[in-house]
């Protein structure tokens, strides 16, 4: 009596990685395709004119153009260093006179004062007018006031005006030297007041 074996069941033999489809095949070929431009030739005559469909290839930029972008960056440069330097300029004069320029000053100019009490002066530049303000002895009730010199020019409103106290005549009293920008004016003392000196 033969008996046959039970047949085995596929699905228990099977093993996918030993197939040989599971993996990407590669052809069985050593060539070696290489994809061609696309190109259009007009023939004419003796003239063949070909027409490829890409870009052509860049060209490497002249030395000139590194020179010039140099220079242009420079200029730019420059130009922000005069303009930094011009802002600092007017920052650092709005923060020590602020505007309208001011500045104060404490003097004994022998008008009613003392080392303990010295006439206080205060000097505006408003818009480019210059105003004198005299507290002898720090007493506000005998101010005088002394119209200087207008400042004609760009931006008058925008010069500091200051003062120093010394005897410039030699006639022992102290006098008044008001400094405008560059420029210097004498404010002579008669004991009492000052006046400009002629």
């Amino acid at each position: 009596m033969n008996t046959v074996p039970p047949r085995a069941s596929r699905t228990q033999d099977y093993d996918p990685e030993e197939d040989d489809a599971y993996y990407t095949q590669r052809p069985h070929t050593s060539a070696i395709r290489y994809t061609q431009p696309r190109q259009h030739i007009i023939q004419r005559g003796n003239k063949r004119i070909v027409i490829h469909d890409e870009p052509p290839p860049k060209q490497p930029k002249h030395w000139l153009v590194f020179i010039g972008i140099g220079m242009i960056v420079s200029l730019l440069l420059w130009a922000g260093v005069q303009m930094l330097g011009t802002w600092w300029s007017a920052y650092q004069l709005d923060a020590t006179y602020g505007f309208p320029r001011t500045s104060q000053a404490d003097a004994v100019v022998g008008h009613d004062d003392s080392t303990d009490h010295p006439t206080h002066f205060i000097l505006t530049n408003l818009r480019g007018r210059v105003d004198i303000i005299e507290l002898p002895g720090g007493q506000v009730a005998h101010a005088r006031i002394y119209s200087g010199p207008t400042i004609v020019g760009d931006n008058p409103g925008l010069i500091p005006v200051t003062a120093e106290f010394e005897d410039v005549n030699g006639d022992g009293k102290i006098d008044m030297i008001v400094h405008i920008g560059n420029q210097q004016f004498t404010y002579l003392n008669d004991g009492t007041q000052f006046k400009p000196q002629q």
